[in-house]
């Protein structure tokens, strides 16, 4: 995997981003590639935001796997930071290559870098194998999560 690189995504790089999210059963339900409006707009107010990483996996010049990292400032835990790993994907092409443990593996060290003390994701109950994949990287099952949509 040495001709990878991991970077911040830039603007040019939304239709790939947004291809991988649609790309699998519950995002093609959510998503929309054929209008980049509102994912342009997020974006924005991604790059505009410190705590907030948006990041590509790049193969020579062609997004092939993508995460967002958020930087969450609290209290508990004695003022502790945490992160929060959203939004990963890894383009089909190159599903079960590790991708997807250098992309974790990079978030984790990501937040040690950021004096993080906790590293924390949520996966939709439905995707078993993702289930597995975290469990396998180190990662607890720890907590119930709840979602009310607006």
């Amino acid at each position: 995997m040495n001709d990878l690189e991991i970077r911040p995504a830039a603007a040019d790089d939304i239709p790939a981003i947004v291809a991988m999210l649609a790309d699998d059963p519950l995002g093609a339900e959510r998503e929309s590639p054929g209008d980049l409006t509102p994912y342009s707009a997020a974006f924005e107010r991604l790059a505009g935001d410190p705590h907030q990483l948006l990041t590509v996996a790049v193969r020579g010049s062609r997004v092939v796997g993508t995460l967002q990292l958020t930087l969450v400032p609290g209290l508990s835990r004695r003022g502790a930071t945490r992160s929060l790993i959203e939004g990963v994907r890894v383009h089909s092409d190159e599903r079960g290559s590790g991708l997807g443990t250098l992309l974790i593996e990079w978030a984790v060290e990501e937040s040690r870098r950021r004096n993080c003390q906790l590293v924390q994701l949520t996966s939709d109950a439905s995707r078993v194998d993702a289930h597995r994949f975290y469990e396998r990287l180190g990662f607890e099952a720890s907590h119930i999560g709840f979602k009310l949509p607006l």
